[in-house]
């Protein structure tokens, strides 16, 4: 997960685009012919869409662009930390 990328999805796309791309993703990933790496890549970029929806939430709600990114990845090293 990569915030500059998260921010670049963000800002350039709508949350229903995202969606959009989010499903066309999960059903790629659930191509028996794919390898370990392109599935790995594939779930690197799911979860950067998703941490794009989260944070386009945070913004619709009110916080600023800059601190719903860094709350989302407060929220995310605070959950591996776990």
């Amino acid at each position: 997960m990569k915030l500059p990328v998260i921010k670049t999805i963000q800002r350039s796309c709508t949350p229903e685009q995202i969606e959009t791309a989010l499903e066309v993703l999960e059903v790629i990933s659930e191509a028996p012919s794919l390898k370990e790496p392109e599935i790995d890549v594939i779930g690197e970029l799911i979860s950067n869409l998703c941490g794009a929806l989260e944070v386009h939430e945070m913004v619709a709600e009110g916080m600023s662009e800059k601190d719903a990114g860094n709350a989302f990845m407060k929220k995310v090293l605070g959950s591996i930390d776990r």
